[in-house]
């Protein structure tokens, strides 16, 4: 018995220390591998995108319906206490109107607390690095799915909402960042960040029939729930494969450029401008394209929520020609960027001549097209402008470039309706086509970027306050040395002697060699 037991214990002891020389040896695999360190990076990020982006909009066919049956409720309980029928109809009127404000507002609450973070956790990202802000976001966005799963009433969808903009501000910030960080190479992180944007649009697009349908079949809560499961599973890789809290590589990070001096360069600003305004048409037909269908080609709720489905194809197939074309033609990125805005402006213009389902299509993919465009050929150059101009630090940046969304994002649910009752839905896609064919040709400024040569290494901007030790006071000198064209040589005595340095001499070397 006892000779059973030995062997037991010896079985469990022998399956346990190879589990663990298995688990060591997968870690020195990633450590060691970079490139295939780099690949679990991005489907760590991917992963976070795909899931911050079907939060955002699996609740588009749950919320508005589950909303409307606790005002149902609430109405017959009112209904009850007030039983005169003129009363009733005041109260009912009132409530309606009542209902589509929060319905908007709970909507917008995401970007709206999302825009207010960003400055914020852009600093906290340069400072820290970008582990620990993307497992802070993963936390953050766990913790939401939870609650939009278990909420009951209007407060608790709020709160929801509003936590999701705050660890999307952490998560997609850091997440995008990271990429640009990891894959230095243009081409690369043209191809990384293509990818990336694959799953923003793929979560965006696949979660309204996602949701609807697992609403309708298996309640409010399943949705959430398996977003949830997923959620927890990405942090947990996120904690083994980044280990967030014992890399200690952040410690000789450079300090990164303050957000507010990115804000002011005109290059990234002209770049935030053109994303800013090609999400707009998106931003804005999403809260009110399905009355309009219901109004004026009567369709059905199947039609409704399959409307931006179609169009998830013709994105991904942006951003496949856009990174293809970036690899082959690099310096034509600010022209991908005006095609896709040029696109983005006619198909919106088209969008109220459409009579039937089949033929809105057409436009809606046209945007999503001209969409991936933009976003594939200028989130790569935000990073190859930090790299030139300023500090290769890169969570200000991309958080400027969230926060350049968060405003279309953050206004449509708002001010898209009240502008369909003002001026009519075909003025309002009339000057949002408009918007993008004139802003199309500031993209110009953009035309000689790739050519900008860096003027200051890093070391440089860490030194603008003046050096701070003796490798800082040589670097120092000998920067000054090369802006007034002396080199140093040494005597055959062994003393420093200053020579001025030949046109060949100056064009080989530099900062950067």
């Amino acid at each position: 018995m006892r000779t059973t037991e030995g062997q037991g214990t010896n079985l469990a002891q022998s399956a346990a220390s190879k589990l663990s020389q298995m688990s060591e040896r997968t870690k020195q695999l990633v450590i060691q591998d970079p490139e295939r360190q780099k690949r679990i990076i991005l489907v760590i990020v991917c992963i976070a995108l795909l899931l911050d982006n079907m939060l955002y909009m699996v609740i588009v066919p749950i919320i508005p319906d589950y909303l409307e049956e606790l005002q149902n409720a609430a109405d017959k309980a009112q209904e009850a206490i007030l039983p005169t029928n003129s009363t009733n109809s005041t109260i009912h009127k009132a409530t309606k109107g009542n209902f589509d404000l929060q319905i908007g507002v709970l909507f917008a609450s995401k970007a709206i607390l999302q825009l207010l973070v960003n400055p914020l956790s852009g600093t906290f990202i340069d400072r820290v690095g970008y582990d620990i802000p993307l497992f802070i976001g993963l936390n953050v966005m766990f913790l939401s799915t939870l609650t939009f799963a278990f909420a009951e009433n209007y407060a608790t969808l709020f709160l929801a909402r509003s936590m999701q903009g705050l660890g999307s501000a952490f998560a997609d910030t850091s997440g995008i960042a990271l990429i640009a960080d990891k894959y230095s190479e243009e081409k690369e992180r043209s191809k990384a960040l293509g990818i990336a944007l694959a799953f923003i649009s793929f979560g965006s697009l696949v979660a309204p029939p996602f949701g609807g349908v697992l609403y309708e079949f298996a309640g409010k809560r399943v949705p959430f729930l398996i977003l949830a499961c997923i959620c927890l599973a990405d942090g947990i890789l996120c904690l083994t494969v980044l280990k967030p809290f014992s890399n200690r590589e952040r410690e000789n990070m450079p300090v990164g450029t303050p957000i507010y001096k990115l804000m002011i360069d005109p290059y990234i600003a002209v770049v935030a401008g053109a994303l800013t305004i090609c999400n707009i048409p998106l931003a804005f037909l999403e809260p009110t394209i399905a009355n309009w269908m219901e109004e004026n080609m009567h369709s059905s709720q199947w039609e409704i929520g399959m409307t931006w489905f179609p169009a998830f194809f013709p994105h991904v197939l942006g951003v496949y020609l856009t990174v293809k074309l970036a690899a082959k033609y690099p310096h034509l990125q600010w022209f991908y960027g005006a095609i896709g805005m040029v696109f983005i402006g006619a198909s919106s213009c088209t969008v109220p001549a459409c009579k039937n389902f089949g033929q809105l299509m057409i436009p809606l993919c046209g945007i999503c097209f001209g969409i991936a465009f933009v976003d594939t050929a200028l989130l790569p150059t935000l990073g190859f402008l930090v790299d030139v101009r300023h500090v290769s630090v890169y969570g200000s940046v991309y958080a400027i470039a969230d926060i350049s969304y968060c405003v279309a994002y953050a206004l449509g649910p708002v001010v898209a309706g009240q502008i369909v009752h003002d001026l009519g839905f075909v003025q309002l896609n009339l000057g949002m086509g408009l918007a993008n064919v004139l802003y199309a040709p500031a993209l110009l400024l953009l035309k000689n970027v790739t050519q900008m040569k860096p003027s200051f290494s890093e070391r440089n901007m860490l030194l603008e306050d003046g050096p701070t030790g003796l490798y800082d006071t040589i670097k120092m000198e000998e920067r000054e040395k090369k802006r007034k064209g002396l080199c140093t040589t040494i005597d055959e005595n062994g003393t420093e002697t200053f020579a001025q340095r030949t046109y060949s001499e100056e064009s080989s070397g530099g900062d950067y060699a």
